[in-house]
């Protein structure tokens, strides 16, 4: 067997920049590392896509099982973000994970909405449930309750994720909303989240307060973009958007 020892293979200039190692039927050994930020098959389908720094930021559907994220937006001193891409028909469930979210006015609740005409209008109709579990810091009072007045029966509002939460630098929120085929032309689109947030707002007490949401929009045409902000003022945080691969 021959050695080839040399730093870079390149492919002549009449191959439009394609290298084709070994040929039909053969089977290529790499005995060592193999740095690509692409990986494609034969027939030129991405089986991944890294960005060169460790991050694969796509990879085919066909890879089931992972979570994989889809994008990544920041707040800053902003009055809302919106995903007008990445709700498709690749995945049947979508997950948004809230990290650090700080409104800028006291006492506000983080909120969400849907569309289906790529965020023109945020106004799908909804309805939903609202359960709380709060405890103070200083143990003063704690329950479990339903809240009659944060949940939606067929209305078209921004439905309330994180109630009454602070604003100082140590007060925020987190959590997460999963989406169930928003592509789907059949069914209603069917949502839960679960929010941890920092009530600083009553009376001066400090609360915990853990968030149980869940309901559905009911509309059978797809739903292409969402839309989250604050029921008043600006904020700060970091929203992920992450798609579960099909089984």
């Amino acid at each position: 067997m021959s050695n080839i020892v040399t730093d870079k293979i390149i492919p002549d200039s009449g191959s439009s920049n394609t290298l084709t190692v070994g040929g039909t039927g053969d089977s290529v050994v790499v005995l060592d590392s193999l740095n690509v930020n692409t990986l494609q098959d034969a027939g030129g389908n991405n089986i991944f896509v890294s960005n060169g720094s460790g991050t694969i930021t796509s990879k085919n559907s066909g890879l089931a099982g992972g979570m994989n994220l889809i994008s990544t937006q920041t707040a800053s001193g902003s009055a809302s973000l919106s995903f007008t891409s990445g709700l498709d028909s690749t995945y049947d469930v979508y997950i948004f994970k809230f990290i650090n979210m700080n409104p800028a006015t006291d006492a506000v609740k983080f909120t969400f909405q849907t569309s289906t005409d790529g965020g023109s209008n945020y106004n799908i109709t909804t309805t939903s449930t609202y359960f709380q579990a709060y405890n103070e810091e200083g143990g003063a009072g704690g329950a479990l309750m339903y809240l009659t007045g944060e949940d939606q029966a067929q209305g078209t509002s921004y439905q309330n994720l994180g109630n009454t939460w602070g604003n100082a630098a140590d007060e925020c929120g987190a959590g997460e909303l999963y989406l169930f085929a928003p592509s789907s032309t059949t069914y209603v689109k069917h949502y839960y989240a679960t929010i941890q947030g920092y009530d600083g707002s009553s009376g001066g007490n400090n609360y915990a307060q853990n968030n149980y949401i869940s309901g559905y929009f009911n509309t059978t045409t797809a739903l292409n973009a969402i839309s989250f902000k604050m029921s008043s003022g600006n904020f700060d945080g970091i929203i992920k958007l992450y798609g579960i691969s099909k089984s």
